[in-house]
């Protein structure tokens, strides 16, 4: 598939960039080469492939939940450095 210029202001019209006529040279020649290599790909039989969610055979390790007691308020506002009520106290960070 070969591009000229005028695809490739709409493209970058498209993303926002604004390009010079030598970048839009470039961009011709390495996204036609970009494509070329895409059209091999799709020559590829993909048939008894199976897809990958990652390159690397990973397994995630999930542990059950498990319903533990919560630790009480008074003892962890015992060794906060400020406390107000049932509430910890902060520096200010507004103005």
């Amino acid at each position: 598939m070969s591009l000229d210029i005028r695809e490739i202001e709409y493209i970058a019209s498209l993303s926002k960039f604004v390009l010079n006529d030598e970048e839009k040279r470039v961009f011709v020649s390495q996204l036609g080469e970009v494509l070329l290599y895409i059209e091999k790909l799709n020559q590829l039989d993909t048939e008894n492939v199976v897809p990958l969610v990652h390159p690397l055979n990973m397994v995630n390790v999930f542990r059950e939940d498990e319903q533990k007691e919560s630790i009480c308020r008074e003892k962890v506002q015992s060794i906060a450095p400020s406390t107000m009520g049932a509430f910890f106290k902060v520096p200010k960070v507004l103005e």
